[in-house]
This record gives C-alpha cells, sequence and structure tokens, in this order.
C-alpha cells in the first residue's frame, strides 16, 4: 500500500466546508458490485494537490481519480502508475491518511480528562425550549425487533473517546421514528441485510461532552448543545448494515464516528461495492421518513424530530412502558 501523509486540519476543514450537500441516492441495484481484487482494494485512497483534493476510488475492478468538490474531473489510472504519489490533470497529487491511526476506530485527543467533562456537563442545563411538544415515549428497538442487532459503541470504550458514557448497551427511540426503523429494518432482509444500531437517543449532557472535547475543526462532528442534538430528542439513530448469511458487519467508506470527509455520504471514493451498500442503507432509511446527516453517513434523522422536547436523563431514569433484556450482539 502507498505511504501516506497527515490530512492537515486545514486541509481537512476546507474539504469540509466545501463538500458538496446530501444528493438523492441513485436507484439501488439487486445486485451489489463483487469487492475487487486485494491488489486493487489496497491502492484505494485519497490524493491532495494544496488545498485540492481527488480519491482514487474502484469502478468495476478499475482504478477511477474523481474530485471531491467536482465529481465531474474522472480519469483511469493504472495500477502501476500508483503509489505515494499519482499524476491527474498533469499535476502529481500526494497521498494523504484519513480515517483511524491504527485499527477500526478513529480517535480524537479530547480537550479536558473525562472526570472534568463529566463534572462540567452534570452541572449544566439543557437549553429551554418554549412550544407544544409531543409527550416522550421512548421505546427499545430490540423490543419491537430482536433481529436489530446492537454494537452501542458509547456503553463501552470502542468510540472517538476511548471512554464509557452508557452504563447498559440499549438502544431507544421515540415510538414513530422506532417503528420506522424496524420497517426498514424488514425491507433490508429481502436484500440479504440488517441493520446494527450503534446509538439512538442520547442523554444532553453526553452530547456536551462530546462538543466540549472535540477540537473546533471537527465540531462539523458533533452537536452544538446550545441547539441540542437530534438524538436527544430520540429522534436520531446512528446505524449501519450486517450481513444475514453471516452476521458480520458490511464494510462502508469509512468506519463508524470518523472525523474525516471519508464519513460524508457524498464521499466518492471507496470501492463500488462499499459505496452501493451505503445507498443501500440510506435508501432503505429515506423510504420510511429519515433524512440522512449531510457529514455522516451512519447518522439519519426522523422527519418528526422537531415535536419532542430535549433529553438529558440516563438509561436508568427513563420513563419506559416496557422494559426488556437486550440481547448481547453477537
Amino acid at each position: 500500500m502507498p505511504k501516506a501523509t497527515p490530512f492537515s486540519l486545514l486541509s481537512f476543514l476546507l474539504a469540509c466546508t466545501t463538500a458538496e450537500k446530501p444528493a438523492a441516492p441513485p436507484a439501488a441495484s439487486t445486485t451489489l458490485p463483487a469487492d475487487p481484487p486485494a491488489t486493487v482494494a489496497s491502492l484505494v485512497g485519497d490524493y491532495a494537490e494544496g488545498a485540492d483534493s481527488i480519491s482514487l476510488r474502484e469502478v468495476g475492478g478499475k482504478l477511477e481519480a474523481i474530485g471531491w468538490k467536482d465529481t465531474t474531473r474522472r480519469a483511469t489510472l493504472e495500477a502501476a502508475n500508483v503509489g505515494d504519489s499519482i499524476v491527474f490533470e498533469g499535476k502529481t497529487w500526494r497521498r494523504i491518511a484519513l480515517g483511524p491511526s491504527s485499527g477500526n476506530v478513529f480517535r480524537i485527543t479530547p480537550r479536558a480528562s473525562y472526570d472534568s467533562l463529566m463534572k462540567v456537563a452534570l452541572a449544566a442545563k439543557p437549553p429551554k425550549e418554549e412550544g407544544d411538544f409531543l409527550p416522550a415515549d421512548l421505546v427499545e428497538l430490540v423490543s419491537l425487533d430482536s433481529t436489530i442487532k446492537l454494537d452501542i459503541r458509547y456503553a463501552g470504550t470502542n468510540n472517538f473517546m476511548g471512554s464509557k458514557f452508557y452504563s447498559s448497551a440499549r438502544a431507544f427511540l421515540q415510538r414513530p421514528a422506532a417503528e420506522a426503523a424496524v420497517r426498514a429494518h424488514q425491507a433490508l432482509k429481502a436484500q440479504g441485510y440488517g441493520l446494527l444500531i450503534h446509538d439512538g437517543y442520547r442523554p444532553w449532557y453526553v452530547t456536551k461532552m462530546f462538543w466540549d472535547a472535540t477540537p473546533d475543526p471537527l465540531r462539523i462532528f458533533v452537536a452544538d448543545p446550545s441547539q441540542g442534538s437530534r438524538h436527544n430528542r430520540g429522534c436520531a439513530v446512528d446505524l449501519s448494515l450486517y450481513d444475514l448469511k453471516t452476521g458480520e458487519p458490511v464494510v462502508m467508506p469509512s468506519v463508524y464516528d470518523e472525523m474525516s470527509p471519508r464519513a460524508f455520504p457524498t464521499y466518492p471514493g471507496g470501492t463500488s461495492r462499499q459505496r452501493a451498500l451505503r445507498e443501500t442503507l440510506r435508501k432503505a432509511m429515506e423510504a420510511e421518513g429519515f433524512t440522512v446527516y449531510e457529514t455522516e453517513w451512519w447518522h439519519f434523522d426522523y422527519k418528526d424530530w422537531k415535536r419532542y422536547r430535549i433529553g438529558t436523563e440516563r438509561f436508568e431514569a427513563l420513563n419506559l412502558n416496557v422494559k426488556v433484556q437486550v440481547p448481547k450482539p453477537n
């Protein structure tokens, strides 16, 4: 694999602020592209020339350079011409490092210690809201369909902060959103996939911890606590897909909670299969009233999120009509 240079925060900010808004996904095919040969997949990556960035992606088993800001800029490249740098449009582009530095989890260096972040967040109050809101009716997703899988990252240390925020691996949504997610899950089964949930309702104090911990240039990936998050309202869900045959998570263009342009739903890189899986998830969720968040392919907001108040109760304090034992993810 070619060597990559670190992606500077300035270049990152330029790339993110000029990226396209999510567009309607293309019509999904019933047959997804196959994984490319390993020799091709190992060359897939991202490159920069000054403040301009491109992806070297796989299309039909071949390598194609494509612009981030203008996806009409394209050219097929031979594998023999790919290395630490490539030539595209007569310029030399250097490979840049995106994603986790190691392993499969993206991490930041928090701006403060976990204990100090927690102390400040618990002492703070959510923003005051006025209006006619619906009463909260949070339900546990697996109580509606036990075949939905859970991988609740904030119930352990396998997350971008490397700290535990929830006492148990559970996922809650307001009932209409939960029922819509179940319908999406059932529709995906016909294609051989199921929903893998990373997060649902998130207490406001956790959102404040995320915001306070995250460096300024990366805050486009975390909600501003002064506005509250749609997760706080129980109307946002972070999720991916798992393969029904193997039970394994699918591979998407980025890892979950990755704070890089690869997380954008419009990111043009990766392999054909990764992009097709991302669009398969998006199409299923949008068919049930969800909208993808503009910087995170895994984050979907339910259409009625404005009708619910911001919540900050811990899971143990939730007033639920039904409580069930949550099965452990396989």
